[in-house]
């Protein structure tokens, strides 16, 4: 999963960022609304995170563009104030959620997931699949009830195939949720990672359309 962070804080910014990519996140961070804007219009982002009060263009400013062009990316405010006009503001401009600062990293991490998680039309907070199981909170994968050691690398592209269940994905959207920018991505990251999850939790469980990408298919 790829996040974008627009925070003008260049302690919690940084924080943030750092937090969420031990988390197995793929993170871009940028200081201000007009960077932001940019950023969406050339990368792929699940999520947004927004602080209120950027400079260029103010993160109300930029929330109120991306929902007049159709845009539904899921996108939670980052906000200094707690007053409820301000928060009431936030939600009819079209934010998703919304954190006060200062907020536990582990509250956002939570508030996130519940994004993530109601935008793929998830309702349960675990991800089952045969006899798969994936909690996202706790990063814990089990097959038949025994738990299976994978990279964090390997845990968001199962996250990822696993909320496509039934659809393709490419391999360039596969990159664009791993991979940060001046991160280095080798020509068969995504091969080798496929390989190493089929090898853990069976051969069978995903399946590459030739030219296309992958696919994990719905159980029957």
């Amino acid at each position: 999963m790829r996040l974008l962070i627009a925070e003008d804080d260049k302690l919690l910014g940084d924080g943030i960022r750092n937090g969420l990519r031990q988390e197995g996140y793929a993170v871009d961070w940028v200081e201000d609304g007009a960077t932001a804007e940019l950023a969406m219009k050339t990368e792929t982002y699940d999520l947004v995170i927004l602080d209120i009060g950027l400079p260029k263009k103010t993160g109300l400013e930029v929330l109120k563009n991306m929902r007049s062009r159709g845009d539904q990316l899921p996108v939670l405010l980052l906000t200094a104030f707690d007053r409820i006009e301000d928060r009431i503001l936030g939600l009819d401009s079209g934010a998703d959620d919304y954190v006060v600062k200062p907020f536990d990293l582990d509250e956002l991490s939570a508030r996130i997931r519940a994004l993530l998680r109601r935008n793929s039309g998830r309702s349960a907070p675990v991800m089952e699949h045969g006899d798969i199981v994936v909690d996202p909170a706790s990063h814990v994968v089990t097959k038949n009830g025994r738990g299976i050691d994978i990279s964090p690398r390997e845990f968001a592209l199962l996250l990822t195939l696993l909320d496509n269940e039934g659809r393709v994905v490419s391999r360039s959207r596969l990159e664009e949720g791993l991979y940060a920018w001046n991160e280095e991505v080798e020509s068969n990251t995504i091969e080798v990672h496929i390989h190493h999850l089929r090898k853990k939790l069976g051969s069978e469980l995903i399946r590459t359309i030739r030219g296309v990408g992958y696919i994990i298919d719905k159980v029957r």
